[in-house]
């Protein structure tokens, strides 16, 4: 479960974040924290956040169909975010997930700390890299919007069929 917004990645950086999506009036969305700063030289993707767990559940899910692209954690580990395509916070409308624009560097990732072999400094700062862009499995460098969000919801589906067996 989210804690609650603390401002908007993209406000973070001192640039206007688009929330996009939702239900008209928005409801039935919940809001996901901060995940921290952006990178100055960062270029244009959006970013989706999700609770810890249902993140989790979809990562597994987007494994197991080799569609998953990075993937983000908080410093806390409360909520995991999904680098998308650029305009994907137009239209986001899942419950319990936010979809913001960012100026994350998506696909077109900085330099490597370290030399080669090194991850790339994640482009939200604050951050870790829970899928980095080389372990992904998407084809693609972002994860597909459309794939995100039935994982999204397959993983609800299967964290309430646990928590009623409980």
């Amino acid at each position: 479960m989210s804690r609650g917004v603390k401002g908007s990645a993209g406000q973070a950086a001192g640039r206007p974040a688009h929330s996009g999506g939702g239900a008209p009036g928005g409801t039935g969305r919940r809001p996901a924290r901060d995940l921290g700063v952006l990178s100055e030289h960062a270029q244009p993707c959006d970013l989706v956040t999700v609770p810890a767990r249902q993140g989790l559940e979809a990562v597994d899910i987007l494994r197991l169909r080799n569609g998953v692209g990075p993937v983000l954690h908080d410093g806390a580990c409360d909520t995991l975010g999904f680098l998308v395509p650029p305009g994907t916070a137009a239209g986001w409308d899942v419950p319990g997930s936010a979809c913001t624009q960012t100026y994350g560097r998506g696909a077109a990732l900085g330099a490597v700390p370290g030399g080669e072999g090194a991850d790339p400094e994640p482009p939200v700062t604050g951050t870790g890299w829970l899928v980095p862009p080389e372990g992904a499995f998407a084809a693609a460098p972002t994860t597909d919007p459309a794939v995100l969000r039935a994982a999204l919801g397959e993983a609800a589906r299967t964290i309430e069929a646990v928590d009623r067996c409980r």
